[in-house]
């Protein structure tokens, strides 16, 4: 059965860990799915680990779509929730509404990603009454990254716990079903899982969350350009892979690839009627 958001309702309710991954085409999000993962972001991260980009900043709703076809297809219990990239939802709630339903539309995923806090609850709320799913992003949120003057950790002093929990609170009014908490504390992460009633995903805030994301080419030692604190290697697939690229040029050169068994066979005598 297809996980949505009542599947994260009910685990919160029940202290049960959700699991979120990222994945950017049919392929991938195939896998993900079969492993029963719960739920598939499609991320701006996209800009930095498929094309190249410094940051998330230069994604366009053009890119998003392309990607979240693509996943949809592959996943078929998983939730599947778009990103919505930098300026398809700051300058309007009128732009938030329409963009959040070109992805739904469009994109074919569940739920739609946004970042901010208080800022965007006017969006959230809006999103939602056009009845889409609202995933928030508060605490690190990668399209902020100059405001904020690079990657760094959200909410250490009191002031700025503060606001953090006064956000999150606010998404949750909103009527964000859930909420990403992104490079927090992890006491504070904790706490603020412990004040609300919906679901907190973490990201670098520790085993406190109801649930956690990573990138999945974080995870599995396949983007090397930067990885974060709080990125665990579950499976070093970035060597697997470069050895085996390797064989193959070796193989290749060598010509050992392809073998008789990778060829396809004809009556030969047909060839002599060819000269």
């Amino acid at each position: 059965m297809r996980n949505t958001i009542v599947t994260f309702k009910q685990a919160k309710e029940k202290g049960e860990k959700l699991t979120m991954l990222t994945a950017y085409d049919y392929s991938m999000a195939k896998l993900v799915d079969q492993a029963g993962i719960h739920s598939i972001l499609v991320g701006d991260s996209l800009g930095m680990v498929c094309l190249g980009y410094e940051d998330t900043l230069s994604v366009t709703m053009e890119d998003m779509i392309h990607h979240t076809k693509a996943v949809a297809r592959g996943a078929k219990e998983a939730l599947v929730i778009g990103d919505m990239p930098f300026m398809s939802y700051q300058a309007s709630v009128y732009d938030a509404v329409v963009n959040a339903g070109r992805l739904i539309k469009e994109g074919g995923t569940q739920a739609v990603k946004l970042e901010g806090g208080r800022e965007v609850c006017p969006q959230i709320e809006a999103i939602v009454k056009a009845s889409i799913p609202v995933c928030a992003h508060i605490g690190l949120t990668p399209q902020s990254i100059h405001a904020f003057g690079g990657f760094k950790v959200q909410g250490k002093g009191e002031e700025a716990a503060k606001k953090l929990m006064e956000e999150a609170k606010a998404v949750e009014a909103a009527g964000a079903f859930a909420v990403v908490l992104e490079c927090v504390p992890e006491a504070l992460a904790k706490l603020i899982t412990e004040k609300i009633s919906i679901p907190t995903i973490g990201i670098g805030a520790g085993a406190g969350c109801d649930g956690q994301v990573l990138v999945y080419q974080d995870m599995l030692g396949i983007y090397a350009d930067f990885t974060p604190k709080f990125v665990k290697v579950f499976a070093s697939v970035g060597e697997e892979m470069k050895k085996g690229f390797a064989a193959y040029k070796k193989e290749v050169q060598e010509g050992t690839f392809p073998a008789v068994e990778h060829t396809f066979r004809m009556d030969e005598s047909i060839l002599e009627k060819l000269y």
